[in-house]
């Protein structure tokens, strides 16, 4: 696999929320055929809850994109603060290459004492974390990855991301989210 033969890619990421918010936060896929927008979905998980992997799963399944998609990136490994994203499990049932990607490396102790120390059902999403490989540096970026090489996902990385160093479907969901949820798009990915 390189990065000619994926062609078809879904970014996800998260809207912005209120520090005090406690209920369901929208998320956005932007789906690319190569650097081209093809379309968009949209679905919502709870805030620090334990869906996000099944509604990931929900989403793309059941979507007409399905078929052709070839990857899936996500901002971050979990979403609407502590709802871990399984990328192992997601890969295994969708068949799918999976990458958590981040700008800057995550201090994963401090993650941990958090999960651990302030989350209910921490120990079970740290865990979901480790199943998820190591932090990679990757093509300008942070990486954690299932279904896929890491000189493909740097590859892939460094093939969509033509304004910078995130790829445009995981800059394009940002962009939507932000812009669904405050009215405009603010902040950089």
């Amino acid at each position: 696999m390189n990065q000619q033969t994926i062609s078809h890619v879904v970014g996800f990421d998260d809207a912005p929320f209120p520090p005090n918010h406690r209920g369901d936060v929208r998320v956005v896929g932007a789906v690319y055929s190569g650097v081209r927008l093809e379309g968009v979905l949209s679905g919502k998980v709870r805030r620090d809850g334990v869906n996000a992997t099944r509604m990931l799963i929900e989403l793309v399944a059941q979507s007409r994109f399905f078929p052709q998609l070839q990857a899936i990136m996500i901002q971050g490994i979990a979403f609407a603060g502590f709802n871990v994203v399984d990328i192992k499990r997601l890969n295994k049932e969708l068949q799918i290459p999976v990458m958590a990607i981040v700008r800057k490396a995550p201090n994963m102790e401090i993650i941990e004492k958090v999960l651990l120390n302030n989350v209910p059902g921490g120990r079970a999403k740290w865990a979901r974390i480790k199943r998820g490989g190591p932090v990679e540096r990757a093509a300008g970026v942070y990486v954690q990855r299932a279904g896929i090489s890491h000189d493909e996902a740097r590859e892939l990385i460094w093939h969509l991301a033509v304004n910078g160093t995130i790829p445009e479907p995981l800059r394009t969901a940002h962009l939507i989210a932000g812009g669904i949820e405050m009215g405009e798009s603010r902040h950089r990915v």
